[in-house]
């Protein structure tokens, strides 16, 4: 599908909206709190239909890039709506068919980070990549990616957020937040495990901090994890976590010193720098990568 899309970054705290065909051609774009479903979700209609009329464009389809857990299942009764959420109000909501029938146009629906992972492929650092993974850093831990040139579902969606990586006691006693899980990666090094781990929000935290080796040493855990099973040809970091500016050569080095020289590849032994990498499209990605999963649609 071509023309005029929209685009929705439906996030736990806010909702950005977007309406246009790319990084360069946006129309129209807002961002608000994510409250109720009913509200939020009858903003984000108004959002369209409102810049659609300002515009004086067609709305040929919307992509919703959100958080979850999600049902992709086209086969499913449910499919379209957000499951078993922790986001309070927000379980068992159906989101694609809510804004479908408000909008009358088609909608597409993927998690968050695989939409920012199809955004980054469209327009940014995954260009002519067939197979690579996205992940973000940040309130929570999430990741996403492509196989063989398609976003990688199966019987749910990635959620490599909640692998269980070595948790070692004695170097560090934190037990983990992660509410199903306690110390898998998220409850481990996501921004609120940081917090809570430290008793200071990471963006206080100076360089030479313990917390970024210790942050350093969980992400290479996870991403030696990801290397040897889905063996990316690129590794895309996002989130607010990964903006401290030190953090992603400290990753490099101790995702090499994990492999430990086994991973007999270019992109690893030679060129770790540009494996792995920020996303181009910066805090966009999940937006724009919305708009590109309704370009998606038939």
């Amino acid at each position: 599908m071509s023309g005029t899309l929209g685009g929705i970054e439906a996030g736990g705290t806010k909702f950005v909206c977007a309406l246009g065909s790319g990084p360069d051609e946006l129309l129209a774009e807002e961002r608000f709190p994510t409250a109720t479903p009913g509200e939020t979700i009858e903003r984000a209609a108004e959002f369209f239909l409102g810049a659609r009329e300002r515009s004086g464009v067609t709305l040929d389809g919307v992509g919703v890039a959100s958080f979850g857990p999600l049902d992709l299942d086209p086969d499913s009764e449910t499919y379209g709506h957000i499951t078993a959420t922790p986001k309070p109000g927000w379980s068992f909501t159906d989101l694609a068919g809510t804004l479908r029938r408000a909008l009358g146009v088609p909608v597409a629906l993927d998690t968050d980070v695989n939409a920012a992972a199809l955004g980054e492929w469209t327009w940014g650092a995954a260009r002519g990549m067939d197979t690579f993974i996205y992940l973000t850093v940040g309130t929570g831990i999430g990741g996403g990616g492509m196989s063989g040139g398609r976003l990688l579902h199966g019987m749910v969606h990635p959620e490599m957020g909640h692998l269980r990586v070595p948790h070692d006691l004695e170097r560090d006693p934190f037990p983990g937040c992660c509410p199903f899980h306690g110390d898998c990666l998220e409850g481990l090094a996501s921004g609120p495990a940081m917090e809570k781990r430290w008793g200071r929000p990471a963006v206080e935290l100076p360089d030479g901090h313990p917390a970024w080796q210790l942050e350093a040493h969980y992400l290479g855990l996870a991403l030696v994890n990801y290397i040897c099973t889905l063996s990316p040809r690129r590794i895309v970091m996002g989130g607010g976590v990964m903006e401290r500016a030190s953090l992603f050569p400290a990753v490099r080095r101790k995702t090499a010193e994990l492999l430990g020289g086994y991973v007999k590849s270019r992109e690893v032994l030679e060129d770790i720098d540009g494996y792995i990498v920020p996303p181009a499209l910066g805090n966009r990605s999940g937006v724009l990568g919305a708009i590109a999963l309704a370009g998606s649609l038939g």
